[in-house]
C-alpha cells in the first residue's frame, strides 16, 4: 500500500433475528474475506451481533447473554487478522442497557461507543429499549478486563498517526449537531458509522447525499455499513446500503439489495493536507476525548483506488463537455470585465497553435458580453525564423472564420537587427536566439494595443507556467491572462468543445488541424515543412507534468508519493524509470521558476490549483529544490 492511504470496508454479515452465535459465525466469516483483500478497518452495521430488529427481546437475558458469548467467539477469532473490526451490539452497563459499537483488534476489545441520539417517531423504538450514551468517558468490564467505554474516543495507529477514527451510530448521523463533528475537529480523520437504516422509497438517494455531504463537511472519510436483507422482518426491509466516502467523494458503494463488500482506500494524507491548509476547519482539542492507540504493520497490497492520469480532464463525455462550457464562461466572464473596466479592445498574438487559439477564441466570447463585434479584436501573427506554413496558414483561416481583424508583422528584420545591436551572431541557436523573438513580438503586441486602444490578452497557460515555458517578459507578459489558470492537458479538450459545438464547419476544420498539430514554440527554424522543435521532446509529456502539478500543488504529495501514484496510473504508457526522469525535470524546473510567476500578470482562477501569486500560490522565488530532489535520489536507488 502507497505512503498515506488505509483500505477500508462496510459490509453486512448473514444474520438471524435473535440468533447471535450463529451471526458471530456470519461475522468471523465476513472478516476472513475482508482480511483476504487486504481489508485493514472493516465496518459493520449497527446491532449485527443480534439483529437490530429484536424489539422487547432486547430484556431478555438469553439474548444479552448471547451476544457476549458471540463477542468471544470473534475475540478468539480475531487473532488470525491484524485488521480493526468494529461491529454493533446490545451491552448492559451499570445496570442500563446501551445500543454500542465494540471495536476489536487481535483478541482485545480496544474501546466501546455508545449510541448518543435514540429515534422514538416511524417504524423506531429504541427509546423503549436503549438508553442515549452518557456524556462523560468511563471504562466497562468486558472479555475479562476494563475497556473504556464513551462516545468521546479516537482510536489512532502507532506507525500512521493519520490514521485516527471515531464512531457514530446511526442516528447520531441524522441529527443537526452529530457527534462526528466533535470527532473531526478532534483529530478523527475516519468516521464510522454502524446503521440499521430501513430501505423506503427514495431514501437511498438521501442516505449518499447525507454520507457525502459530511465527508465533505469534515475532511474525512466517511464508512456507512448498513443493515443487510437478514435484518428484514415484520414491517422493516433493510437493503445493507453501504458508502464509503471521501471528502464529498463516493468512492464505493453497494448498491441496496447488493450482499458484497464496499471496499476502498482513504488517503490520509491527503485529508490531513486539506485540513492544515484551509484554516477554517479549527481542530479543538477537548479534555473529554480518550485517544486509544493500536498497532498495524502497513499492508503492501496495490491500491484498488483508481488513480486518474488526467485529474484535470473529466473522463465522463458529458461532465467534460459541462467543464469545458463553465471554464470558457470563467474566462471569457473574466476577460469581459477588465475590456469593460479599461473600455478598450483585445488584441492578442496569434500563432496557429493550441494555446493563443483558445485565448482567441475566449476573447470572442468576451467581446460578445461587452457588447463588442469580433472585428474589435486584433490578432497579429508575427513569423519569424521557426514559423511554418501550417501554423501561420491556420492563424489566419481561424481569424477570418471568425471575423477578427488579423494583421500579418513579419519580425525578422526586427529580430536580425536587434542581434546585431547586441552582438549576438544568428547562427548561435541558443536562448539568446529563441527568446529575442518571443520579447520582440510581446514588444509588436504592446505599442500596438496602446496604438489602437487595447488590452494584449495573453495566451501562456497553467502548464507552462508551472515549468516557466514562457520567456521573461515575452509571451510571460500581458495585460490580462485568459490561460493562466487552464492546464495544457484541458487545453486540448476546450478547443475540441469549441470544434464539436459551434455549428461552423470553416471554424470545426481548422479547430481540428490545430489539435493535430504538434505542440511548439516555432523558435528554431523547421525541418522543412515540418516543424523542429516539438515541446514535448524537450520538457517532457504534458500529461505527466500535469499529473505532477496536481499531486504537488492540490494535495501537497511527496515525490515518493507521486512516482508511485504515476506508475499505477500509466502502467501502461510509461516505465518507472521514465516517469522518475520527467519528475525530477518538473521538481528542477518548478521551483527554478518561481521568479516567473511571482509577477504573473491577471487571470481568472478557473480550478482548485492555480499558480497565482495573488491567490492560492505564495512561494518565494529563491526556495531551493533539495529535499524534494533527496527523495527522488533515493527512489532512483529502487527502480
Amino acid at each position: 500500500m502507497i505512503d498515506g492511504f488505509v483500505r477500508v470496508a462496510a459490509a453486512s454479515p448473514t444474520i438471524r433475528v435473535a440468533a447471535p452465535f450463529g451471526n458471530a459465525e456470519s461475522i468471523v466469516a465476513l472478516m476472513d474475506q475482508a482480511d483476504s483483500e487486504g481489508v485493514q478497518l472493516l465496518c459493520l452495521p449497527e446491532l449485527c451481533l443480534t439483529a437490530y430488529t429484536c424489539g422487547d427481546l432486547f430484556h431478555q437475558r438469553p439474548l444479552l447473554q448471547g451476544a457476549l458469548d458471540g463477542l468471544e467467539y470473534i475475540l478468539k477469532e480475531s487473532v488470525r487478522h491484524t485488521m480493526v473490526v468494529v461491529l454493533g451490539m446490545p451491552l448492559s452497563v451499570h445496570g442500563k442497557l446501551y445500543n454500542t459499537a465494540v471495536v476489536v483488534q487481535k483478541g482485545r476489545v480496544l474501546g466501546v461507543v455508545p449510541k448518543t441520539h435514540l429515534p422514538g417517531y416511524g417504524e423506531f423504538y429504541e427509546p423503549r429499549h436503549f438508553t442515549p450514551a452518557p456524556v462523560e468517558t468511563a471504562t466497562v468490564a468486558l472479555s475479562g478486563g476494563e475497556v473504556p467505554f464513551g462516545t468521546r474516543l479516537l482510536f489512532r495507529c502507532d506507525g500512521m498517526p493519520e490514521f485516527c477514527f471515531a464512531v457514530e451510530i446511526c442516528e447520531d448521523l441524522w441529527v443537526p449537531n452529530p457527534p462526528s463533528v466533535s470527532h473531526a475537529i478532534n483529530g478523527a480523520t475516519i468516521i464510522l458509522n454502524l446503521s440499521a437504516s430501513d430501505e423506503t422509497v427514495g431514501k437511498a438517494g438521501y442516505r449518499r447525499e447525507l454520507v457525502t455531504g459530511q465527508s465533505a463537511r469534515l475532511l474525512c472519510g466517511y464508512v456507512y455499513a448498513d443493515a443487510g436483507k437478514g435484518e428484514s422482518s415484520t414491517d422493516m426491509v433493510f437493503a445493507g446500503h453501504h458508502l464509503v466516502c471521501e471528502n464529498g467523494a463516493v468512492l464505493a458503494e453497494t448498491p441496496p439489495f447488493a450482499s458484497h463488500l464496499a471496499v476502498a482506500e482513504f488517503d490520509l494524507h491527503g485529508i490531513s493536507h486539506d485540513r492544515r491548509r484551509m484554516n477554517t476547519f479549527t481542530m479543538e482539542r477537548s479534555d473529554g476525548y480518550l485517544t486509544i492507540p493500536f498497532d498495524q504493520p502497513p499492508r503492501t497490497a496495490e491500491l484498488r483506488r483508481r488513480i486518474d492520469p488526467a485529474p484535470f480532464v473529466p473522463s465522463n463525455p458529458e461532465q467534460r463537455s459541462q467543464r469545458c462550457e463553465d471554464i470558457l464562461s470563467i474566462q471569457a466572464t473574466g476577460l469581459a470585465t477588465r475590456l469593460s473596466h479599461t473600455k478598450s479592445r483585445a488584441v492578442l498574438g496569434i500563432s496557429g497553435g493550441l494555446d493563443s487559439c483558445l485565448a482567441l477564441l475566449v476573447a470572442c466570447r468576451a467581446c460578445e458580453m461587452v457588447g463588442q463585434k469580433s472585428g474589435d479584436i486584433l490578432a497579429v501573427t508575427m513569423p519569424c525564423f521557426g514559423t511554418t506554413g501550417r501554423t501561420k496558414g491556420n492563424a489566419i483561416r481561424l481569424c477570418e472564420a471568425l471575423g477578427v481583424d488579423c494583421r500579418t508583422i513579419d519580425i525578422h528584420d526586427q529580430v536580425e537587427a536587434h542581434f546585431r545591436a547586441i552582438g549576438h551572431d544568428p547562427a548561435a541557436h541558443d536562448v539568446v536566439y529563441e527568446n529575442a523573438q518571443a520579447r520582440i513580438r510581446t514588444l509588436q503586441l504592446m505599442d500596438l494595443a496602446n496604438g489602437v486602444g487595447g488590452i494584449v490578452v495573453g495566451t501562456g497557460d497553467l502548464s507552462e507556467l508551472a515549468l516557466g515555458w514562457a520567456p521573461f517578459n515575452g509571451d510571460h507578459m500581458s495585460m490580462y491572462a485568459v490561460n493562466a489558470g487552464v492546464p495544457k492537458t484541458l487545453v486540448r479538450h476546450l478547443v475540441r468543445h469549441v470544434a464539436d459545438t459551434c455549428g461552423n464547419e470553416e471554424i470545426r476544420t481548422v479547430l481540428l488541424d490545430i489539435l493535430d498539430t504538434p505542440v511548439s514554440p516555432e523558435l528554431l527554424p523547421p525541418d522543412g515543412d515540418d516543424i523542429a522543435q516539438k515541446t514535448e521532446d524537450l520538457v517532457g509529456p504534458y500529461e505527466l507534468h500535469d499529473f505532477f502539478l496536481y499531486h504537488v500543488i492540490r494535495w501537497g504529495r511527496t515525490p515518493r508519493q507521486i512516482h508511485a501514484l504515476a506508475c499505477l496510473a500509466f502502467t501502461d504508457k510509461f516505465n518507472p524509470g521514465v516517469i522518475l526522469r520527467w519528475l525530477k525535470v518538473f521538481i528542477r524546473r518548478f521551483f527554478a521558476q518561481q521568479f516567473k510567476r511571482s509577477c504573473l500578470p491577471d487571470g481568472p482562477k478557473i480550478g482548485s490549483v492555480t499558480l497565482s501569486p495573488r491567490a492560492d500560490w505564495r512561494m518565494p522565488s529563491d526556495a531551493v529544490p533539495d529535499a524534494w530532489l533527496r527523495e527522488v535520489e533515493e527512489i532512483e536507488q529502487t527502480v
